[in-house]
């Protein structure tokens, strides 16, 4: 259970920074990002709510540290954004829209977590409760 409440931890920080850094400071995210002419004000808002997200589930990753077994809707949401943020890499880099260079920063992390998470849900669905949890379902 170390690996996995570490594991969780470090997908959560990661979250939670990146998200301070999406409402902090959005022009710098942009030039992070390859934006190559000034974005349009409007991008900041777009940022801003992505940014909210980001901290959102990062304090849900931080729960789910804290106890797997009972948050595992918030490690099994995590496992399908990651995995959707990885088929929107993809797919705006298969038309062009993307830059080649944005592919290895798209697909690396997300597809780590999805490995690293659903082997983690895969687990915790397979294995039974522990005593006290199936103790409060046979109640």
């Amino acid at each position: 259970m170390y690996f996995v409440r570490v594991t969780l931890i470090i997908v959560g920080l990661i979250q939670i920074v990146n998200g301070a850094m999406y409402l902090a400071a959005p022009a710098a995210v942009t030039a992070v990002l390859g934006v190559l002419t000034p974005a349009p004000p409007w991008v900041g808002f777009i940022l801003a709510t992505a940014g909210a997200r980001f901290v959102g589930y990062g304090i849900g990753m931080l729960a789910a540290a804290r106890s797997p077994r009972e948050h595992k809707l918030w490690i099994d949401t995590m496992i399908a954004i990651q995995a959707l943020d990885v088929i929107a890499t993809l797919w705006y880099s298969a038309n062009g829209a993307l830059p080649a260079g944005h592919i290895q920063a798209g697909t690396a992390l997300p597809l780590l977590w999805v490995v690293l998470l659903g082997w983690i849900g895969v687990g915790m669905h397979r294995s039974p409760p522990p005593r006290q949890e199936q103790a409060a379902f046979d109640g």
